[in-house]
């Protein structure tokens, strides 16, 4: 996706500027708006100014253009291919498919079910399983993350508390501007375990040694002891929820490293997004609705009051599956084997058949959560703590991918719908 190749010589045939804006139906300057959003690559003239394009890409994006009745300019994509004019960027990381999502190539429920959180997020970066890999934070990221966290009100929400520690562990990094990816990599290491770290913990106890999941039990649970299936089924959620292709966060991650941002503030930027209750913030909503099923003993009184109030009902239906949702199969399946799980269990089944009645959703990974967090004593944010923490790996990742393209491709066009020019100041 890059623009600056030089062409070979021997090249197979390729089509000028103006006869891939002419097949696409559209201005030159629309084509190189194509190139900077990356839906198109194209290579400069061997001794010249101009740019070729490759016919058969041109011709996908042509008959995608057609289909989806997006044309030219007004668009509005912002990478290598649309559907229903939605942004899309070319990724090697991660692939939803026909209710099933993979880490580069690899069924991502199987590598949750055999590998670890780090041995996952290992994988993404690198595309190398490293077994037994562990991430160790470093004394000063974390002395400076935990003074930082501990100034912030009571009543601060997870994000906040993350990424005020992710702030104030740049700070501590001056290192943090080499882009490099074994830089990066080592970033992705240190920063991971600082933000558990710099959490309060939950009870009397503390854990900054051993699996991420045991350090993170003891910042969500003021159980000391928490069993094996418990655990099991932490680390298993953080693996599942490392990724999901290109969600609003990781949109905003790309965003920042486009424009070169350091991967402390590339990070950053997904922690701003996933405050939003469609987003990050929706396990909470199903912590909440999942207690007031278990407080009544029916779901039928709180699902109603839920649609009274307009509200569409948390935990169910994902649009990018049309049927069950993977991460909240794999996590059902774990819960099974903790027994104080059987309540919330029951509550959720009979939030999905309640609502099938009228709507038949499945249950998504927020209701998973739910079950998991309420079975657990947990707070309602310890959902969207799990998610940002798991989806910090993440992010890590495209921010790698997204630092090996053309700065700045992550440039959209505006659709001026506003007042024609010129316009007479106003007074």
């Amino acid at each position: 996706m890059r623009d600056q190749e030089l062409a070979p010589m021997d090249a197979e045939r390729r089509l000028s500027t103006k006869e891939a804006a002419e097949l696409l139906g559209v201005k030159p300057e629309t084509v190189y708006a194509y190139v900077s959003r990356g839906q198109l690559s194209s290579r400069r003239v061997s001794g010249g100014r101009g740019s070729t394009f490759d016919p058969e890409e041109v011709e996908t994006l042509a008959r995608r253009n057609r289909r989806d009745g997006s044309g030219g300019s007004g668009s509005g994509n912002s990478g290598g291919g649309s559907s229903g004019g939605e942004l899309s960027v070319r990724t090697r990381l991660t692939l939803i498919e026909s209710d099933r999502y993979f880490f580069r190539g690899v069924d991502a429920v199987d590598l949750a079910h055999r590998h670890t959180f780090e041995e996952v997020a290992e994988w993404l970066w690198t595309g190398r399983m490293l077994p037994g890999s562990t991430f160790t934070a470093p004394a000063a990221f974390v002395s400076v993350a935990r003074r930082a966290v501990e100034a912030l009100p009571e009543h601060a929400a997870p994000a906040d508390l993350l990424r005020v520690a992710t702030v104030a562990a740049a700070t501590a990094d001056p290192l943090r501007f080499d882009l490099s990816e074994e830089a990066v990599l080592g970033t992705a290491r240190a920063l991971i375990p600082t933000l558990v770290a710099a959490l309060p913990p939950a009870g009397h106890h503390r854990r900054d040694a051993g699996p991420m999941a045991h350090r993170l039990w003891t910042r969500l649970s003021a159980r000391k002891d928490p069993d094996e299936a418990s655990l099991r089924a932490l680390d298993a959620a953080l693996a599942l929820l490392v990724d999901h292709d290109l969600a609003a966060s990781t949109l905003a991650v790309r965003v920042a490293a486009s424009a070169r941002a350091h991967p402390y503030a590339a990070v950053s930027a997904g922690l701003g997004v996933i405050e939003g209750p469609l987003h990050g913030a929706a396990s909470g909503l199903a912590h909440r609705l999942l207690q007031d099923v278990l407080e009544q003993g029916d779901a039928a009184p709180v699902i109603a009051d839920e649609l009274r109030a307009g509200r569409r009902v948390p935990g169910l239906g994902h649009r990018l599956y049309p049927g069950e949702d993977p991460r909240a199969r794999a996590l059902f399946s774990l819960l099974e084997r903790i027994p104080r799980a059987e309540p919330a269990l029951l509550a959720a089944r009979d939030i999905v058949e309640t609502t099938a009645r009228h709507a038949p959703l499945h249950a998504n990974v927020d209701l998973a959560l739910a079950v998991f967090t309420v079975s657990c004593g947990m707070a309602p944010t310890a959902g969207e703590t799990i998610f940002a923490v798991a989806r910090t790996a993440g992010w890590i990742a495209h921010a790698l991918e997204e630092y090996g393209e053309r700065p700045l491709r992550m440039r959209p066009t505006g659709l001026y719908a506003g007042p024609k020019p010129p316009q007479p100041v106003p007074e």
